[in-house]
């Protein structure tokens, strides 16, 4: 097989928009990868940065299903002794439901350099207004 080796002048980067209350978590952040990394586009080649921007709206209404809110924990450890915090799904989506939205897309992307330039263009808001462009939705 033959990779397509774009031109960094050539790469378009479209706009895309997605609804985060007609999704659930997983299924938001797998297709917000995808288009993030680029593998929906013709051109996309694996080693370079082909992907377009993704803003998702509504971060606070997206669902889960079972009883995630309640079982589901996220972690951190400061590197101290005794320094492992611990929240709920449900208390991460009260006060911070982007950042819940950035880490499942987050660890859906190739574990890579490209890595943190790929999420740069990942917006994440709460309610319907953004000021960022829209021209097509992912479905």
């Amino acid at each position: 097989m033959k990779t397509f080796l774009p031109k960094t002048s050539e790469i378009k980067r479209a706009w895309y928009e997605a609804d985060a209350s007609k999704f659930t978590l997983g299924r938001l952040a797998s297709k917000v990868a995808t288009v993030l990394r680029g593998k929906h586009k013709v051109s996309f080649t694996p080693h370079m940065d082909v992907g377009d921007f993704v803003v998702v709206t509504n971060a606070e209404k997206v669902r889960f299903t079972g009883r995630k809110l309640e079982q589901k924990k996220y972690h951190r450890f400061s590197g101290y002794p005794g320094g492992l915090y611990t929240k709920s799904l449900a208390e991460r989506m009260e006060k911070e439901p982007e950042k819940v939205i950035r880490d499942a897309v987050y660890n859906m992307i190739d574990k890579n350099r490209l890595r943190k330039l790929i999420l740069r263009r990942l917006k994440v808001v709460k309610g319907d207004k953004h000021q960022f462009p829209k021209e097509k939705e992912i479905k």
